[in-house]
């Protein structure tokens, strides 16, 4: 049996990632500190995740199995050695810290003279994941072992959708996701290319698609989300209701499709209409209930100057079309409070203790004083 070595074994892990490998025949050996469900993963060997839908499917997943890295770090190093496939879904900010392990992982490959390619797919919400891990894991790496790497380690790019809101159960394995799903991976800097998944889609040039998905899904569920704690609502599903949320998240894909086609040849006008329509529809989903709060989280990161918001306004103002919704949504993350959420409680003292401008600029990267401009005047709106 094929072997997954997979970082992160939460509910993107288990609930999406684990059953795309599953169905393809794979042995799946989940990596994370969590030693709750690295238990359950070794004692049970498989787990079910159940499909937010009026059915409530069930899928079994088996042949699972865990390592706790943080106590077992050689056999992380092991798996990696012996691996046909490595998937990682632990967040952006996470990567870094699993560049070592990896590094190593490598190394043991090239002592043991194993010249089997071997892709390290990072499935994260964000662009580049792949390439960004890469640049984490080189520094650890010899002239010797990067030979190696440019000839039998890959690191491409892939851009993932599924909503997997939070949850608890009795059992630490089972995960709720939504039917819908999507991974695409970058075919053109796959080393193994024998392995082609069955439920992933390969593409030449994947930036389009994850610029798609990031401004389609993210940014609309971001959207959905500032704009519904804005107007007093919990959960995405209950403020989608609202016809002032709804509005905002029709007229933010309306610029987003506005951008997408003015940069990408492939995209159809049409289509993108019914994509997005299909997301709205993935938003409202009764069975998903997912929280605001969820969605809402990391509001700094969230403003970076590459994210889902600040970075769509200005590429939308370089092409002189319009980023009013996406700015009236960019104002409302400056006024989210969370008490239990450290980023924003820092935007929160930050705003009350220096210049607006300065946090701003400070937060968003942004320097062109238009744009700057065009914010500060968006949140004293809402003052």
């Amino acid at each position: 049996m094929k072997k997954a070595v997979h970082f992160g074994a939460g509910n993107i892990g288990r609930g999406f990632i684990g059953e795309i490998l599953h169905k393809n025949g794979f042995e799946i050996i989940f990596v994370d500190v969590n030693e709750t469900v690295i238990e359950a993963l070794n004692a049970r060997g498989a787990y079910e995740i159940e499909l937010a839908e009026d059915v409530a499917t069930r899928i079994s997943i088996d042949h699972v199995s865990g390592i706790n890295n943080a106590k077992n770090p050689t056999a992380v190093i092991e798996a990696i050695k012996t691996a046909d496939i490595v998937t990682t879904a632990i967040g952006p900010n996470i990567l870094p810290f699993i560049a070592e392990l990896i590094a190593k992982g490598i190394q043991a490959r090239q002592v043991a003279d194993i010249t089997k390619p071997l892709d390290f797919i990072a499935c994260e919400n964000m662009i580049g994941g792949s390439e960004f891990l890469k640049t984490k894991v080189a520094p650890c790496l010899t002239d010797e072992n990067l030979a190696y790497v440019d000839r039998y380690i890959g690191f491409p790019n892939a851009a993932v959708d599924r909503i997997v809101p939070g949850q608890m159960h009795k059992g630490p394995l089972f995960v709720v996701v939504e039917p819908f799903s999507e991974w695409v991976v970058d075919e053109s800097q796959l080393k193994n290319a024998a392995i082609h998944l069955d439920g992933v889609h390969y593409a030449r040039d994947l930036e389009p698609f994850i610029e798609r998905k990031l401004f389609s899904v993210n940014t609309g569920h971001a959207t959905v989300a500032y704009t519904g704690f804005y107007y007093g609502f919990a959960t995405i599903d209950t403020a989608l209701a609202d016809g002032r949320v709804m509005t905002a998240l029709i007229n933010t894909q309306k610029e987003t499709r506005a951008l997408l086609l003015a940069k990408w040849d492939l995209f159809d006008a049409d289509e993108l209409v019914t994509y997005h329509e299909k997301i709205r529809d993935r938003f409202a989903n009764p069975h998903l209930s997912d929280e605001i709060s969820r969605v809402a989280r990391t509001p700094i990161r969230k403003l970076g100057y590459d994210e889902r918001f600040i970075r769509p306004i200005r590429e939308l103002n370089d092409r002189n079309l319009s980023y009013d919704t996406h700015l009236a949504t960019t104002a409302k993350i400056f006024k989210y409070t969370d008490a239990t959420d450290p980023q924003a409680v820092e935007l929160q003292n930050r705003l009350a203790t220096e210049n607006v401008t300065t946090v701003i600029e400070s937060v968003t990267g942004v320097t062109d004083s238009k744009l700057v401009t065009a914010i500060k005047k968006a949140i004293d709106t809402l003052s």
